[in-house]
């Protein structure tokens, strides 16, 4: 018997409690701040009508609180199903794929909702670096960091691929690109920026930065890979 292992257990279980518990007080914190613009789009949200609801940002806000314990479920069904196939860390990669696909689709959602000038007014672009950063304002800067925040910390705990900095400043620039492109095409009434993209590569590197800990590594994917079975002697 391992005594180290057996040992270690314990303060990493207790770890992992702590922090579910200040994600849980962090967002009963959120929540609570927010409650009135969030109780503002409640009877639309859940009478199921559209408008009002997810084509308004405190709208998307509820929904994506109200679908948190559907990820946690299924976070829990995906861990249990790679737990009985054997699948090493199924805890963390089923967390990885679920938190990514969580905590970035609704604000994605926001950033391509359309403004009251859209389809109207034609698309425009600002390619002149940290022009805009000045007009960005507060909450604008901390919500372009965190639109790929989440992709940026979950992606290299699932892809062994993406576990280094330059790659996920590459991901998440990438990806801004695209949802700027995106905005102008389909004439959103927004604006294209080249500091948005900035600030989003930015957020989802300073997020990857924080998971650092946890990435995957090529040897844990390797190890997924089936081993060739061996040929019967003689």
């Amino acid at each position: 018997m391992n005594r180290d292992a057996s040992l270690s257990a314990p303060p990493r279980r207790t770890r992992g409690i702590v922090l579910l518990g200040l994600a849980i007080l962090g967002l009963a914190s959120a929540a609570f701040v927010l409650r009135r613009p969030l109780m503002m789009s409640a009877p639309t949200c859940l009478a199921g009508r559209w408008h009002g609801c997810l084509d308004t940002f405190n709208g998307v806000v509820l929904m994506t609180l109200v679908a948190l314990p559907v990820a946690a479920l299924a976070v829990w069904a995906l861990a249990r199903r790679r737990r009985a196939a054997g699948v090493p860390s199924p805890w963390r990669m089923s967390l990885a794929e679920v938190g990514m696909v969580y905590g970035t689709v609704p604000f994605l959602w926001m950033t391509l909702m359309p403004g009251s000038g859209a389809g109207t007014v034609p698309g425009r672009v600002s390619l002149v670096p940290l022009r805009d950063l000045l007009t960005m304002g507060p909450v604008g800067f901390v919500g372009n960091l965190l639109i790929f925040a989440a992709l940026g910390f979950f992606a290299p705990m699932r892809f062994a691929a993406l576990a280094s900095v330059p790659r996920i400043l590459a991901l998440g620039a990438g990806c801004s690109v695209l949802v700027e492109t995106a905005q102008f095409v389909l004439r959103l009434d927004r604006v294209s920026s080249v500091d948005d993209v900035l600030v989003n590569a930015a957020g989802a590197v300073l997020a990857a930065l924080a998971s650092r800990r946890w990435w995957r590594t090529t040897a844990e994917a390797a190890s997924d890979q089936p081993r060739p079975a061996l040929a019967p002697a003689g």
